[in-house]
């Protein structure tokens, strides 16, 4: 009887992918619910220190996306990332003042994100379902989200007045419709290569922003005390 029923119900397992989608999903759950309080509760400082904190993560992590990419795309990896290719988001911050490279940040943050997607979309039809290289690309579009948000309540603090845009305000995304698989390595190296160059702007970015904006918000907030 007892072999009837486990016959019946076989143990269920869950693959490690499955378990990283299913923790980074509950992540952004949770952020998503405790955003609005956050933007609201916490101060200058504390807003871009947590940011520069995901950002140097998610830096970290892009070299080494970058370099498993690389490993898992055979022959002329190492050629792919220095084709040219201008459907792929510029990498430079831009902007006069510290409002508008802020928006930048954000801007490139989101205009990102669907070529990510488009590039953990291709390589799930050319690497096996465990492939690190997956997890990883799903990882840094769960990171980078993330990071958009607490860009966006930065902004909010610091620029009260001065909403942001529904679009990128570098322009919409272009990522075209079909590819051959020569074209997709190329294309995702390329993008990879680009990500990871947009985190290492957005840290310097952040040292300067909190150096500048925080302390002389600081600053005005004791005299207005006295």
């Amino acid at each position: 009887m007892s072999g009837h029923v486990k016959n019946m119900y076989p143990q269920l397992s869950i693959s490690q992918a499955a378990r990283t989608l299913l923790s980074l999903l509950l992540v952004a759950a949770i952020d998503s619910v405790n955003a609005g309080i956050a933007c609201r509760n916490q101060q200058c400082e504390s807003h871009i220190q947590r940011s520069s904190k995901l950002t140097r993560l998610i830096h970290m992590e892009s070299v080494d996306l970058l370099k498993i990419y690389k490993a898992s795309q055979g022959d002329m990896s190492e050629l792919f990332c220095q084709m040219p290719i201008n459907i792929v988001p510029d990498p430079n911050i831009s902007g006069l003042d510290p409002s508008e490279r802020m928006l930048s940040i954000y801007s490139h943050c989101k205009a990102f994100l669907p070529h990510l997607k488009r590039v953990s979309e291709q390589q799930r039809d050319l690497q096996p379902p465990s492939s690190h290289l997956l997890n990883n690309l799903t990882t840094a579009q769960y990171r980078t989200s993330g990071l958009a948000n607490q860009i966006n309540c930065i902004y909010q603090t610091l620029f009260p007045n001065l909403p942001i845009p529904l679009e990128p305000v570098d322009g919409p995304t272009s990522i075209h419709p079909s590819q051959n698989v020569f074209q997709q390595k190329v294309y995702g190296c390329v993008v990879l290569k680009n990500f990871k160059e947009l985190l290492s702007q957005i840290r310097h970015e952040l040292r300067i922003l909190k150096n500048q904006m925080c302390k002389s918000r600081t600053f005005a907030y004791t005299n207005a005390l006295f």
